[in-house]
């Protein structure tokens, strides 16, 4: 198993103990001790109080306003969203956090609020907005599927709970346990773990035993499975066509895996299921059958359950925040998201219209305080419950960045995959004439590469290599034995694609450094390695790679072509 990053556990042994052996006694046990406490909270709550837990508010900017205090003040929501125009510093995220709590445990009968937040790792990282190399920079999900080994995502969960932790943030909306069978999904391309569902869910059930043996409630996304989807539900309400079969295959597969780990909350997308769902264009996040029927009732799921933010233009071109989230609740859920472009006032009447709901009959009491009830209960769990504010000037030290960023270095070095190589020439020995072509926005690549080749001819190129650069490339390369090229995101760059094609395919070794999709692009080349991200220890462990200087032990986590599917790769010593 990867060593342990933080100082909680100390020790890799203290790791496997706590979170593999004694934290399921203990997620079950407090459960029944806290028992009282969550029904003495409950009846203490107004009809106010217990239908605004089910609501989990965005506020705008940095600082807590006026306004916003006054919000959480009178309606003291059971959770507040940040997203990256929230985040700036640690201290800055702490002071946010604090402030929030504060505001709403002021008031008589509230309970401490979710403050949740979508860290996934990769492009979707709200933390990476705030001040560099404050957070670390975690790999997105497929390089951590490409090590093939789950104690990875483990490990990784935890890292992320703790920097989380640090600044007062207890959910965090990952991980994505959708499928990645389309390579043209506007939504989740690159953010899944993989093609193939079992090592999805291995991957999304071991990240939700980090987070949550870190203290962090984990949310698993976006149920019944958004993998296969083609229009985008932030722009349109996308239709999957699958029939039950293929679905209990394929999609369900990994939340059943995530639920068997004692996943906290699971996200419901905004997306309709006809094989699930046959009322004409019901998105799940509003459906009774795929909620109360599927999810709780089949597959047998006793946690939250939360909708996808309900101003994504799949909701909120046919429903109004208020209508959207009076069907979610009749629906069975038991967390609404508004989102992250929706007003205070907007909030405020979609709670205030749940409460006359409740107040003239359309939804009943009991069915608010059996969410309410829900929340509080894992509330109690995580220690929500038992809120006190953090030191903000101490925040950078229980972020623990720096133990955090070698994990994040060998998870990348055990990342690197050899998809093929036809001719054998990796390693690289240091006799052969190598030409080295790159984008020139990364310079560290000569620099890191030149390291174990010194005799390397380089040729740096544009992102969108122009016709001059092109020929300086064919040229480089026709002069050499071996060509590397590395490339970025070749499906969306015709010119990257001309140079690449341009280039010898006998001696050419294709590296892609962030999509792994690049190689449909050029599938003639004699060689294939994909590193998953530009981060500089992915550029370290690949030129470590190529000329022999680290094992190769990775696995792709999607599927290339029927030779080249999810889960094969070639092992080098």
């Amino acid at each position: 198993m990867p060593p342990r990053p933080g100082r909680w556990p100390p020790a890799p042994g203290v790791l496997l103990l706590v979170g593999l052996l004694i934290l399921p006694w203990l997620r079950v046990l407090p459960v029944h001790a806290q028992t009282d406490e969550v029904d003495r909270l409950l009846a203490g709550m107004s009809t106010t109080q217990k239908v605004a837990q089910l609501f989990m508010v965005s506020l705008w900017g940095e600082v807590l306003t006026l306004d916003s205090a006054a919000f959480l003040a009178r309606y003291q929501p059971g959770g507040v969203i940040l997203f990256g125009y929230n985040t700036s510093t640690p201290e800055q995220i702490t002071r946010l956090t604090n402030d929030i709590q504060a505001a709403i445990v002021a008031q008589p009968g509230a309970a401490p609020a979710w403050i949740a937040i979508d860290q996934e790792g990769g492009p979707v990282s709200r933390l990476a907005n705030a001040e560099a190399n404050a957070f670390t920079a975690f790999p997105v999900s497929m390089a951590v599927t490409a090590t093939g080994d789950p104690a990875y995502a483990q490990s990784i969960g935890l890292a992320m709970a703790e920097e989380l932790r640090a600044v007062g943030i207890t959910m965090n909306l990952a991980p994505v346990a959708d499928v990645e069978t389309n390579p043209d999904n506007p939504v989740l391309f690159r953010r899944a773990f993989s093609a193939d569902p079992a090592l999805t869910g291995a991957m999304a059930a071991a990240m939700i035993r980090g987070l949550q043996a870190g203290g962090v409630l984990a949310t698993a996304k976006h149920f019944p499975g958004h993998g296969d989807t083609s229009e985008d539900s932030h722009l349109t309400l996308p239709v999957v066509l699958h029939d039950r079969a293929r679905l209990e295959a394929v999609e369900l597969a990994p939340f059943r895996q995530a639920i068997a780990a004692d996943v906290g909350a699971i996200l419901v997308a905004h997306v309709a299921y006809p094989a699930l769902d046959p009322a004409p264009e019901t998105p799940a996040s509003l459906s009774a059958p795929i909620i109360s029927g599927l999810l709780r009732q089949e597959l047998g799921y006793d946690g939250l359950i939360m909708t996808d933010a309900l101003d994504m233009d799949a909701i909120d071109r046919r429903y109004s925040l208020a209508q959207a989230a009076l069907l979610a609740l009749q629906a069975g859920v038991d967390l609404i998201t508004p989102g992250p472009h929706v007003s205070l006032e907007t909030q405020q009447a979609a709670i205030e219209a749940i409460i006359r709901a409740v107040e003239n009959g359309a939804i009943p009491l009991e069915r608010i305080e059996e969410s309410a009830r829900r929340i509080l209960r894992l509330k109690a769990q995580f220690d929500v419950l038992d809120w006190s504010p953090l030191e903000p000037v101490t925040a950078r030290q229980r972020i623990n960045r720096d133990a955090h960023e070698q994990l994040v270095s060998q998870l990348l070095a055990a990342a690197v995959t050899l998809a093929y190589d036809r001719t054998g020439a990796i390693p690289l020995s240091a006799e052969r004439q190598v030409a080295l072509i790159y984008p020139a926005t990364l310079p560290s690549i000569a620099r890191t590469c030149e390291a174990y080749h010194p005799a390397l001819r380089f040729v740096g190129v544009s992102l969108g290599p122009t016709a001059e650069e092109r020929s300086w490339a064919v040229e480089a390369a026709q002069a050499a034995e071996i060509a590397i090229v590395f490339t970025i995101d070749a499906a969306q760059n015709p010119e990257l694609q001309a140079l690449v094609r341009a280039l010898p395919p006998e001696k050419t070794i294709a590296v892609a450094l962030r999509s792994p999709y690049d190689w449909q692009q050029f599938p003639d080349v004699a060689a294939y390695m994909a590193v998953y991200t530009p981060l500089p220890a992915a550029i370290d462990a690949a030129c470590a790679a190529l000329f022999g200087a680290r094992p190769v032990t990775g696995i792709l986590p999607v599927h290339l072509s029927p030779t080249l599917m999810a889960g094969s790769g070639l092992r080098l010593p």
